[in-house]
């Protein structure tokens, strides 16, 4: 059995087509690999959570990062975990503390949670977390998807920047 020959003309038609499918595949969609920065959306991530090993059996506060690497601002509106039967978020000025209903999450920039400025308090705790285990926050956005943290617990004198 013989096989027709590939005329040039098809040949080089082919290798076009090969070569324009190739580089359609390549093209960037602004997903998560990598953040569109003209996209409008946010695109949030967190690092750093957890949380001090509470001294007192009705109350702890939890620390974390909010990255927005988009190119568009969000809001943090919420949080809740199985370990409280309320989360409220907290900022502190000047050694004030107030309790916030939302907290600003700007475009390319961070909302970072840390002791001794803005926090979280864990309120009414249906158990007292204890060093070594892991705490499930959610966290609510005004517009981006609800994302899930894994906190860890740390000793109650636990310092990130020195990680004791």
């Amino acid at each position: 059995m013989r096989r027709p020959a590939l005329t040039a003309a098809a040949l080089t038609g082919a290798l076009a087509l090969t070569g324009a499918l190739a580089l359609a595949g390549c093209s960037g969609s602004g997903t998560d690999a990598e953040p569109d920065a003209g996209s409008g959306k946010a695109k949030l991530s967190v690092s750093s959570p957890y949380m001090p090993q509470p001294v007192s059996a009705d109350m702890a506060a939890g620390f974390l990062t909010i990255a927005n690497d988009g190119g568009a601002g969000d809001e943090l509106t919420g949080v809740s975990s199985e370990v409280a039967g309320q989360v409220t978020m907290h900022s502190t000025v000047g050694g004030a503390m107030a309790e916030k209903s939302s907290f600003a999450v700007p475009a390319h920039g961070r909302l970072v949670f840390r002791s001794g400025g803005d926090h979280l308090m864990f309120e009414q705790l249906t158990r007292k977390p204890r060093q070594g285990q892991t705490v499930t926050v959610k966290l609510t956005f005004a517009k981006s998807a609800p994302l899930t943290v894994e906190m860890p617990v740390k000793s109650a004198t636990y310092n990130p920047s020195t990680g004791h």
